[in-house]
């Protein structure tokens, strides 16, 4: 399949670009013991909330790892790497994401893919 990255707005002489539309998925690895899940769970509550009211934000889930309970991921999907940033920089996601840390005692590992 090929796609012509540039094409014309129907009914006018202006172009955009596909680069313009590309969703960007971000992947969030944590891992967590047995006792830290529930509060861990909450946090993510909190951060999906906030999350919501953000520019940019398409869709999000979260999921545990099925041979490892230790380990959840959650798919994270945004307009635009520019728009995952400006989430990343919010004060107040640092704040719940600080908690998070702290809770699980290591820094989050992301992985942003198109």
């Amino acid at each position: 399949f090929h796609c012509n990255p540039r094409r014309r707005y129907p009914g006018s002489d202006q172009f955009f670009s596909w680069e313009r539309f590309m969703a960007v998925k971000i992947f969030i690895k944590r891992r967590v013991t047995g006792k830290e899940s529930i509060e861990l769970s909450l946090l993510l509550q909190k951060l999906r909330g906030l999350t919501l009211n953000q520019s940019g934000y398409i869709s999000g889930e979260t999921l545990r790892r099925i041979d490892r309970n230790d380990e959840w991921m959650v798919i994270s999907t945004w307009r635009s790497v520019e728009d995952w940033n400006k989430w990343v920089n919010n004060d107040r996601r640092r704040v719940v994401q600080a908690e998070i840390d702290a809770l699980l005692g290591t820094e989050t590992e992301y992985a942003i893919y198109e």
